[in-house]
């Protein structure tokens, strides 16, 4: 009886799920889909960033009037829009390293494979650099946008102070 409801049930096909991930690599092999995912990334981040800076604005002109000084409401501005302009950097600079950064990968675990490295050697070169490749973009992405941050505070600080002296 076992058996038999067993074999009455139909089987399920790996094809279904195989054939929707070929599609997926189909869809995501394509240059057009990249370029569309690349400007949406950009098209929200500058719409949050507009809408952002705007709330941050608005904030320093209800404050400026309760401190004798407009250094302190400057500065804290100046800082957050900073942050907020160095992590947008970074995310954008994400959108661009990560396809560069598989070619790279690719690149070198291919030209490995020509060199005759044996199935095993090339599987622990690959962990290898695929380490060094991921330190390095982190790297280089930390010290863009700290460095963007950073100019970004110093404009909007000068920026805030200067506006406020000439009202």
């Amino acid at each position: 009886m076992d058996q038999q409801q067993h074999e009455e049930q139909p089987p399920t096909s790996p094809t279904s799920s195989s054939s929707s991930y070929t599609l997926f690599l189909k869809i995501m092999s394509k240059r057009k889909t990249w370029v569309f995912l690349f400007v949406l990334v950009y098209a929200i981040l500058l719409d949050s960033s507009w809408n952002f800076l705007k709330s941050i604005l608005s904030w320093y002109h209800q404050n400026q009037a309760q401190y004798q000084s407009p250094g302190w409401p400057a500065l804290y501005a100046s800082v957050l829009l900073g942050g907020v302009f160095g992590l947008i950097s970074m995310a954008a600079a994400v959108a661009v390293a990560v396809p560069a950064t598989m070619v790279t990968w690719i690149t070198v675990v291919v030209l490995l494979a020509f060199f005759g490295k044996p199935k095993r050697t090339l599987v622990a070169e690959g962990k290898k650099i695929t380490r060094e490749i991921a330190g390095s973009v982190l790297k280089t992405l930390f010290t863009e946008g700290n460095v963007v941050a950073v100019v970004c505070a110093v404009l909007g600080y000068y920026v805030l102070v200067r506006n406020n002296n000439g009202e």
